[in-house]
């Protein structure tokens, strides 16, 4: 079947930010009397689970630590886009190939993310109209919707707003908790794994690729 939409799952199909958003993590949690420090490997293990606000909780159940959850993850967000937006960060390869290619075949293209309105800002002016809102025929944020990944409420949203079938687009995601949530909405996934994703098993998704490129769309 001919897709009619693609819809990347996350700021982190278009950026590469996993990095910085540790490192966020680890200067909030100093700043408010934590001595918590995530390391790359400690980090790695973390991100299984999608969502900064899931994975605060349950380092701090782990750590029977009594915290404010809600506003250590917003202190987190208000560092790691600070830094986004004194940063131009290029798209992550095969990107821009595949919103050129869509735009030139009529393929709608979304963005199912379901972070923050205010990660979703910050991840467009580090861009810095290398790609811009107007590319999206959706964006999403965790604001539509009542349950997260790996929910499949954000991909249930994007496909209504853009009037088709779960079978008529493909998802790319970044990880495989969120995998999940595109193929619980019964759409097929292709794996494009964050740095800290790569050696994850992504067996539930169609392809498995380092760079994004058309071959996506094939359906063979």
């Amino acid at each position: 079947m001919v897709k009619k939409a693609v819809l990347f799952g996350s700021i982190g199909t278009l950026i590469e930010t996993s990095d910085i958003q540790r490192k966020s993590f680890n200067q909030a949690f100093k700043e408010n009397g934590l001595d918590w420090y995530w390391s790359k490997e400690i980090y790695k293990n973390l991100v299984k689970s999608s969502g900064g606000l899931k994975r605060i909780e349950d380092f701090a159940n782990k750590s029977n630590t009594d915290i404010d959850s809600k506003f250590l993850r917003q202190k987190k967000t208000e560092i790691f886009n600070n830094i986004l937006k004194t940063k131009n960060i290029p798209p992550r390869e095969g990107v821009l190939e595949i919103i050129k290619y869509a735009k030139s075949h009529n393929i709608k293209i979304g963005l199912a993310s379901s972070t923050t309105i205010e990660n979703i800002e910050a991840v467009f002016i580090t861009l810095n109209n290398v790609i811009t809102k107007s590319d999206f025929d959706f964006i999403g944020n965790s604001t539509l919707i009542d349950k997260l990944k790996p929910e499949p409420d954000i991909y249930l949203k994007a496909i209504g707003s853009l009037g088709i079938d779960s079978s008529e687009c493909i998802a790319i995601e970044d990880s495989v908790e969120s995998s999940i949530s595109a193929i619980k909405a019964k759409i097929e996934c292709i794996a494009f794994p964050g740095v800290f994703h790569m050696d994850d098993d992504f067996k539930i998704c169609k392809k498995y690729l380092k760079k994004l490129d058309i071959s996506i769309f094939n359906n063979n």
